[in-house]
């Protein structure tokens, strides 16, 4: 595999790219997005991108523009999505399959924007369904409503797990916080079950050299 960093500018300032080729054809593109604190570096994160690289899956991790300038607190709503449909924009490309996603706030950015970027998928992870103690201010209405998406929550996660629908896919994920940190292995295998069941992924994974 080969990674690459770049700057990529959008409407609210550059946003950080590193972008990870498989070793082979590449099956699909998989962009991912970090949570409102945390970044690209988070272990579910950092997980499912080792596996699905591994699976002939080209992964982008997307740095948004504000976690760049070093700030935590995180931006609108619609700054985030107006970043994150600019850097989408300039890394897909025509003919291969696109896969948006991320955690927690990043999950969520990936399904408001889907529809518009016409992506194949969604993978979200820990998705933030409703702020803890909150369940009346449902977020369930971001999540799409006719694009294939799997989504993995724990079970002792206090923003709630969503509903599965018809498109919807709902893994709950034992023990797990909304870190997801407990058994990221088994987090990260069930993404890329998922990424192969619908095509965007080999089969096998190729033994290490």
């Amino acid at each position: 595999m080969s990674s690459s960093t770049s700057s990529i500018e959008t409407p609210r300032g550059p946003a950080a790219v590193v972008v990870t080729d498989p070793d082979g054809p590449v099956r699909s593109l998989l962009v991912l997005g970090h949570g409102a604190g945390g970044g690209v570096d988070a272990p579910d994160l950092v997980a499912v991108h080792g596996a699905a690289v591994a699976a002939g899956v080209r992964v982008a991790l997307v740095t948004q523009p504000y976690r760049v300038a070093g700030r935590r607190a995180p931006a609108p709503a619609n700054h985030l999505d107006e970043a994150w449909t600019a850097v989408v924009s300039a890394l897909r490309v025509p003919g291969l399959p696109l896969i948006l996603g991320g955690r927690s706030s990043g999950a969520r950015v990936a399904c408001r924007t889907a529809p518009t970027l016409d992506a194949a998928g969604v993978l979200a992870l820990a998705f933030p369904l409703h702020p803890p103690g909150k369940p009346e201010k449902s977020r369930a209405g971001e999540l799409p409503a006719a694009i294939p998406t799997l989504v993995l929550n724990g079970d002792r996660d206090p923003f709630g797990i969503p509903t599965p629908t018809a498109h919807v896919e709902v893994l709950i994920r034992p023990g797990a916080t909304h870190d997801l940190r407990k058994d990221v292995a088994t987090t990260a295998h069930l993404a890329l079950t998922w990424l192969r069941t619908n095509n965007w992924a080999n089969l096998t994974t190729p033994p290490p050299p």
